[in-house]
């Protein structure tokens, strides 16, 4: 589909048609937790359910099962997958000035361990054909238009505002696409996303899969405001590269030309896989329903608490329900990460009234 009319990507706060999340199915993802991670995305779906439309892709081997742990408020989508993480592998929903919805579906090589033929796109690999095609299925069996953007994304990588403004950093989004100057990839968040302003953070959390996604660090919670990860240990690893992002974002300012309100949210205490890998334990990682903030909880009493709190204070006029993830993070991801939000547009139809 051409570019016209000038596609943008809505902030999350935006009102959803609904949100897709996808039922884990493969196993050595979640280091030796798989069968506990499927009953944390379970709750994750069915927490959502309760504020907006729950569209849950599971393969047809599964159906019975994610039937059973999600109930009858999630509506299961028969669906092939290579993994679960729809933020990354499916599309990012963007509307045009007329309001029309459409959906970018970026290049996927699994986080970078794939390699990228001379046009920049990934090498096939059968162990992901589905993650690599999800985004192109999904916009196809909802006849969604389909935008084919020339990048390497994923889309916890980035966070935008609605207003032009996003947020991603230089260890995932410059690594992905090391053929690519920063220049040639703002140009491609421009056309595609309806970006005048990126904001560059500089690297990610301590042992992170993703290299560096910006869902774990920074997030907008409103137009000129956002909440950043905060560690106030400096002997631990992540105290350095958080420290800089707070720095960046207090120097930046947005594409209307304001300086930031940054608000913190410390992170969790260090916890970690079998094998020694830091797990990317995040408050940030949240997701935004039609009213309601779904946060994770990693089973820390206090710290859960005060997430908890700050998020209430954040958002004033939407529930925050915290849904444990402390299975589902030895995967790699978190809440933001299993979810895509669809925004409303005048193509769809009604959303679900809640």
């Amino acid at each position: 589909m051409k570019l016209e009319h000038g596609w943008r990507m809505p902030a999350e706060w935006a009102l959803h048609q609904c949100c897709w999340i996808a039922w884990p199915c493969r196993e050595a993802t979640f280091h030796g937790r798989f069968e506990e991670a499927k009953r944390d995305v379970a709750a994750v779906a069915r927490s959502i359910a309760s504020a907006e439309n729950v569209k849950l892709l599971v393969r047809e081997a599964d159906f019975e099962e994610a039937t059973q742990l999600c109930g009858p408020a999630v509506q299961l989508v028969k669906f092939e997958l290579s993994d679960s993480w729809t933020r990354d592998s499916g599309p990012s929903f963007v509307l045009n000035e007329l309001n029309e919805l459409a959906g970018v579906d970026w290049y996927f090589n699994a986080y970078g361990s794939l390699a990228l033929q001379e046009d920049g796109s990934p090498v096939s690999d059968p162990e992901f054909a589905n993650d690599q095609t999800l985004a192109k299925r999904i916009l196809e069996n909802e006849e969604i238009p389909r935008l084919i953007a020339p990048l390497v994304l994923e889309g916890g990588s980035i966070h935008v505002d609605g207003r032009g403004t996003l947020l991603t950093t230089e260890q995932c989004l410059l690594s992905r696409n090391s053929g690519k100057t920063r220049l040639e990839i703002e140009g491609f968040l421009s056309e595609f996303l309806g970006i005048s302003k990126p904001i560059w953070l500089g690297e990610g959390l301590q042992d992170d899969e993703t290299n560096g996604h910006v869902d774990n660090l920074a997030c907008f919670v409103n137009e000129g405001v956002v909440l950043a990860l905060n560690c106030e240990d400096s002997l631990d690893p992540n105290y350095e590269p958080l420290k800089d992002n707070l720095r960046r974002l207090r120097l930046a300012t947005d594409a209307q030309g304001r300086s930031l309100e940054v608000f913190m949210i410390n992170q969790p205490p260090a916890a970690f896989r079998r094998n020694g890998d830091r797990l990317s334990q995040s408050y940030l990682n949240f997701y935004l329903a039609n009213g309601a903030v779904i946060c994770p909880a990693f089973g820390y009493t206090t710290e859960d608490e005060s997430a908890v709190e700050r998020l209430c204070n954040l958002f004033p006029d939407r529930r925050v329900i915290p849904v444990s993830i402390s299975n589902l993070i030895h995967g790699g991801g978190g809440i933001h990460c299993i979810t895509q939000q669809q925004p409303v547009g005048r193509n769809s139809v009604s959303p679900k009234a809640f």
